[in-house]
């Protein structure tokens, strides 16, 4: 598939986007008609831009390409859940254990601090060097929730070739957004056509 230089498709969010980010991570990769992919992470300062709006890191955290790079690896794992688990089919162990292994890179409890000013006290350590790790993170761990939930069960592929974006279904719309369903039904219309000028 070739890389698309373009900035982002005008596409509205899947149906379940705003409300688990992990969703809107696995859809930042978008397949659009002609072979092309649309990364909305392929670069550190898209990535940058991509965790500011979602209020994941700072508009100044400066990311390298080892943190894209971190963040667009996540995203292969969380895909390779989803898919499994909207196919009905086993995930791949790998794919787990990433998960797990992201979500508890970070301290999750405020742990005991104590300093001569102020003493005892409890708090989450988040120094600026780990804001990757804590993005990643809060991904994985919305990854989980949502695998884990009874919302799992309306988690499906957009039903409209060629796009990979994932939603969860919402009665019966099984596309992630207007032009896709738009297009589903383009195609259904042309092969009933082409089938009647069959026979």
């Amino acid at each position: 598939m070739k890389e698309s230089v373009m900035e982002e498709p005008a596409l509205p969010p899947a149906h379940g986007e705003e409300e688990h980010l992990s969703l809107a991570l696995a859809n930042s990769a978008i397949a659009i008609p002609g072979g092309h992919m649309v990364d909305l992470l392929g670069t550190p300062a898209q990535v940058n831009h991509w965790l500011t709006e979602r209020g994941l890191a700072p508009v100044d955290a400066g990311m390298r390409e080892m943190c894209a790079t971190q963040l667009r690896s996540l995203r292969e794992q969380i895909r390779s859940l989803f898919a499994a688990r909207a196919a009905g089919l086993p995930a791949l162990p790998a794919a787990v254990t990433a998960i797990n292994d992201t979500m508890t890179r970070v301290p999750t409890a405020p742990l005991l601090q104590w300093d001569e000013k102020n003493g005892p006290y409890r708090a989450t350590p988040h120094p600026t060097t780990e804001i990757v790790d804590h993005a990643l993170a809060t991904l994985a761990a919305d990854a989980a929730d949502l695998l884990t939930s009874p919302a799992a069960e309306r988690l499906t592929a957009c039903g409209s070739t060629p796009c990979n974006r994932y939603l969860l279904r919402h009665g019966r719309r099984h596309w992630c957004s207007t032009r896709c369903g738009d297009r589903a039904r383009a195609a259904r219309a042309y092969a009933r056509r082409t089938q009647l000028g069959a026979d």
